[in-house]
């Protein structure tokens, strides 16, 4: 499951984007800080190197959301907990949108890169902060977790950034289902590769690297299983009558809305919007394909508008 606000707090807005802050992160927070008590002079320093990955994660969760503003799609929240941080996005339903959503949190930490190098070239050239070692020893280990935040997210390991922009680049050739299906299968070796790799690196830190393996496994089951709902979907007929929108799909026939007074599932287009087991009118019908949702009036529209266009 992804983090949620479950457990976490409020932060902050900034452009209408709210932040928040999961408690564990305080508690991983004291072990890492424990874990480096001996690379600096001071704890200070330490909890400030602690704090600058905080920084740098929500700097990269800032450029999804507003990369995927950019699309005109929809980002409003950012969780950030102990092993990361997650920007709840909706970008509309194109692979080019999906792919600029998902590349722009890693092009934060590109941009990064030369700003600590200049901070690491004035201290040694212009003397800034030279006098401080604990100062030089910061900027060392920023620049390489910053480094190391980027080459893990790369990786092409769903859920991961890399995983997800294959899975992007797959969507413009084997389309939308089928890329998530290949994703997210490929993406289970990969998280036994990492998980072993981290651990025989690191046998000491099994805590954390379980914990990422279950959270990444846990995407990547969630990611494998809506790849099959998707392509299950997507071999049932659909209406002719009807589009999104939005996606400007048609919808798939059957009864797979749910009605919000009696939870009875039914076809809001065959029964023109009103439940046959209540009969209490279903106002918005949420698009199968994209999620969005429209009026039934907004559907025959844009069907309408179909046909024309073609």
């Amino acid at each position: 499951m992804l983090p949620s606000r479950s457990g976490s707090f409020r932060l902050f807005r900034v452009a209408g984007i709210q932040v928040y802050l999961h408690w564990w992160w305080f508690v991983f927070a004291v072990i890492q800080v424990t874990l480096r008590s001996e690379a600096y002079s001071s704890q200070v320093w330490n909890i400030v190197e602690y704090l600058s990955l905080f920084v740098i994660v929500l700097m990269h969760e800032f450029g999804h959301s507003l990369a995927c503003r950019q699309t005109g799609g929809k980002a409003d929240e950012i969780v950030l907990w102990p092993l990361g941080g997650v920007a709840f996005v909706q970008p509309p339903p194109r692979p080019g949108a999906e792919l600029w959503s998902i590349a722009a949190g890693p092009l934060v930490n590109v941009l990064l890169i030369p700003v600590i190098a200049g901070l690491m070239w004035a201290r040694v050239n212009l003397g800034w902060g030279i006098d401080y070692p604990d100062f030089g020893r910061f900027l060392r280990a920023v620049f390489f977790i910053n480094i190391a935040l980027l080459v893990f997210n790369m990786l092409p390991v769903y859920p991961l950034d890399g995983g997800q922009i294959l899975r992007s680049l797959l969507w413009f050739v084997i389309g939308r289902a089928r890329s998530l299906l290949v994703a997210s299968s490929l993406g289970f070796v990969g998280i036994i590769g990492i998980g072993g790799y981290f651990y025989w690196r690191n046998p000491d830190r099994w805590l954390i690297i379980g914990l990422l393996s279950i959270f990444l496994g846990q995407q990547c089951l969630a990611g494998f299983r809506q790849a099959q709902a998707m392509m299950a979907l997507a071999r049932r007929p659909r209406h002719a009558g009807f589009a999104c929108p939005t996606c400007r799909e048609a919808p798939t026939g059957g009864p797979i809305w749910q009605c919000g007074s009696c939870g009875q599932g039914f076809d809001p287009f065959s029964a023109r919007g009103i439940c046959p087991h209540c009969r209490s009118a279903k106002a918005a019908i949420p698009c199968p394909d994209c999620g969005t949702t429209h009026g039934l009036d907004q559907w025959e529209n844009t069907a309408g508008f179909r046909r024309a266009a073609v």
